[in-house]
């Protein structure tokens, strides 16, 4: 399918036109909404965007890999199923001709349900199905949604088959043909609302993504699209907007609010530039954060230019929050004026699932659990990450241990082959387990959520060094001497869980008494002190391999080999192979936490 299908001249022209059509038709159906109260004849209007965002393929409030409803410290649930319910109450209580629905992108990655309709049965098939998100998101009445990162995972055909199977438009100003430089996707999509004063009001939505999709999916993209800063591209469309009638602009951004990037100098653009966005660009009255995880339900950016507050909300990851941003408007000079916006988010787990999608999707959601729990091995232990974080324990061994297998067996009898294999590894999930006894598809993969896929790169012991020190940076300097607590040790600096490295194939201490950059004490190969010079073939994810992290020298080392299986798939097949899975044949203790030379634990 041609990349340029939806350029702006064409697709996203009509699809303004044909969501405004719609818009008017539904208005004319349903009862006017009665005039706010105002002063004299001052004519006013309210109405309220709900906003969504990482979705990353939740419908239900099911966990695929613990294979029960899905449930956290916060007691949160999950899907859009619980989405459905919420959007039903506010369309209820505000008048549906007065509200819109939008998305913030990352919606047909993360789940098993998710994968099973991009690789297991596929939507790009012939005669294949409609993906399971479309589905629901068509039925729940989605007026739009930006573009994630994660949306280019699968490969552009999946993600142009999505869109086909979409009845709204997927957005993304940045998003440009590499060949053309104009927008391969919709920029914006355009809604009219219905008021009761005979005075339409014009709401545009932009959507902009993020621009490291160039680095982490650089094998699905490169050639073919490329992803310019969210301020530059916003600088560009807001104006057209406003030039265009619209009375209201929205900003549906893949992109957090901090202002900060995990890919260091790699790319010229920040990574979570929302807060940026609103800073900088003048006219620009809300934006759905996204990309982030946290959860803002309101927060307040000055635009430099205009002095004017734009509102920012990020709703909770996967269906947990919906966000609301209620606007009033008055009529003024021949125009509206947007006069207050206020944001706000609810909790799904304050409602029931919306039977109109469970109903709808449930042959889709047995197919995915039978999928799952296929036993595909047996272990002679238990196995869990819940000490991952602190401990070198033998189910993070198990990712690494298959990684290194494979880089070899792929480099054997090729000219790196004598190169000895080291690999590294994150703990992705501190809940994900193996049980003794029977493995299923569901264990295998839990351990590896992400679409990841396997390099091998060519790097030296003095590289290897700072890209440990590097890592180490993810604990708290803890003074020797006293009690560690194991929940306040790690995360330091906010670093996530999964851009924390393990490395396997060398011995190695991480002293928390001492400073960042020089925690990496008796780092040894063989039993022997690394020589800084010696070569080394790293198995690293593809997704640290590009930049993310920021960790050193690994982008930029040669690349020896290349897959594009996922690690998941990698781990599933190995399990499968091998029929039995022993600790014995693969864990160790390579890497432990000390403090003067003392273990912590």
């Amino acid at each position: 399918m041609p990349l340029d299908r939806r350029t702006f001249l064409g697709t996203s022209a009509a699809t303004g036109v044909a969501l405004a059509a719609g818009a008017s038709a539904q208005a004319a159906a349903e009862p006017a909404a009665a005039p706010a109260a105002g002063k004299g004849r001052v004519k006013r209007y309210s109405f309220t965007v709900m906003g969504t965002t990482d979705l990353h393929g939740n419908v239900f409030n099911w966990d695929y890999f613990t294979d029960k409803e899905f449930d956290d410290k916060a007691h949160n649930d999950v899907g859009l199923a619980k989405i459905s319910t919420l959007v039903n109450q506010v369309r209820e209580e505000k008048g549906r001709r007065n509200t819109l629905l939008i998305d913030a992108g990352d919606t047909i990655q993360g789940t098993q349900l998710s994968y099973y309709y991009a690789k297991v049965d596929p939507i790009t098939a012939a005669r294949g199905p409609v993906h399971p998100m479309a589905q629901a998101m068509n039925r729940i009445g989605y007026d739009a949604a930006a573009l994630g990162n994660h949306e280019f995972n699968y490969g552009i055909p999946v993600l142009r088959k999505f869109e086909e199977q979409c009845d709204f438009p997927l957005l993304g100003a940045n998003a440009l043909d590499a060949k053309t430089q104009r927008p391969a996707f919709a920029p914006y999509s355009m809604h009219r609302l219905r008021t009761p004063h005979g005075r339409d009001v014009k709401v545009a939505v932009l959507g902009l993504t993020n621009p490291g999709i160039a680095i982490w999916d650089k094998a699905n993209v490169q050639g073919k699209m490329t992803f310019p800063g969210l301020e530059e591209q916003a600088a560009k469309w807001v104006p057209k907007l406003r030039s265009m009638g619209a009375d209201v602009v929205i900003v549906s951004a893949h992109s957090g609010s901090s202002g900060t990037s995990s890919y260091g100098d790699q790319l010229p653009y920040i990574e979570n530039a929302a807060g940026l966005v609103a800073e900088q660009v003048p006219g620009i009255d809300a934006i759905l954060v996204g990309h982030a995880h946290t959860e803002i339900p309101e927060y307040f950016v000055t635009n430099k230019e205009t002095g004017a507050q734009v509102v920012l909300s990020e709703p909770l990851k996967w269906g947990q929050r919906l966000t609301l941003f209620d606007f009033d408007l008055v009529w003024a000079k021949g125009r509206w004026t947007v006069e207050k916006v206020a944001a706000k988010v609810l909790n799904s787990n304050t409602v029931e699932e919306d039977p109109a999608i469970t109903g709808l999707l449930g042959d889709e959601h047995e197919k995915v659990v039978a999928y799952v729990n296929q036993v595909i091995g047996t272990s002679l232990a238990a196995m869990s990450t819940a000490e991952g974080p602190y401990k070198d324990v033998p189910i993070i061994d198990l990712i690494s241990h298959v990684q290194a297998e494979t880089v070899k067996a792929a480099l054997a009898g090729g000219s790196y082959a004598a190169l000895p294999v080291i690999s590294q590894a994150s703990c992705f999930s501190r809940t994900a387990a193996i049980p003794a006894g029977e493995v299923t598809i569901r264990d295998a993969a839990g351990l590896y959520p992400f679409e990841n896929t396997l390099e091998a790169r060519v790097i030296t012991g003095a590289q290897l060094k700072e890209y440990l020190e590097y890592s180490a940076r993810y604990y708290v300097q803890t003074p020797a001497g006293g009690a560690v607590d194991p929940a306040k040790l790690t995360n330091a600096e906010n670093i996530p869980d999964y851009n924390y490295d393990a490395v396997y194939g060398v011995t190695y201490e991480i002293d928390i008494a001492k400073p960042v950059g020089s925690r990496i004490v008796n780092l040894q190969f063989q039993g022997k002190a690394l020589d800084p010079a010696a070569e080394f073939v790293l198995a690293v994810n593809n997704y640290r391999a590009s930049g993310g992290g920021n960790f050193p020298h690994v982008p930029g080392a040669k690349q020896v080999w290349s897959n594009s299986e996922e690690i998941r798939n990698t781990i599933i097949q190995w399990v499968t192979a091998k029929g039995t899975v022993d600790p014995a044949a693969f864990a160790s203790v390579d890497w432990k936490l000390t403090r003067d030379g003392v273990p912590v634990f």
